[in-house]
């Protein structure tokens, strides 16, 4: 009988860690998902609004406001995750 107790504790363990996993790639797809669309918007911003009002080194300064841009968002929304995390595990 332990035996089979033993068996179906294992079982319900491997269940629960492959819809863990499942979990954590479906997150992390919809992740990148959602990166991209950022992407595909700032791009398009930076195109329509920045390269039209500024002629000379445009495709520079154009990467230069898209690294900052992104390298902004990057650093303000892992901030305010770790923030929520903090105040999720302290309760």
């Amino acid at each position: 009988m332990t035996h089979i107790k033993k068996t179906k504790a294992n079982l319900k363990k491997y269940q629960i860690a492959v819809i863990n996993q499942m979990l954590k790639l479906a997150t992390t797809g919809f992740g990148l998902v959602a990166a991209l669309a950022w992407n595909e918007l700032i791009k398009t911003f930076i195109n329509d609004y920045i390269k039209t009002k500024i002629s000379v080194g445009s495709g520079v300064i154009s990467l230069l406001i898209y690294a900052v841009i992104i390298t902004i968002l990057a650093v303000g929304i892992t901030l305010q995750l770790s923030k929520l995390a903090e105040r999720v595990k302290n309760g």
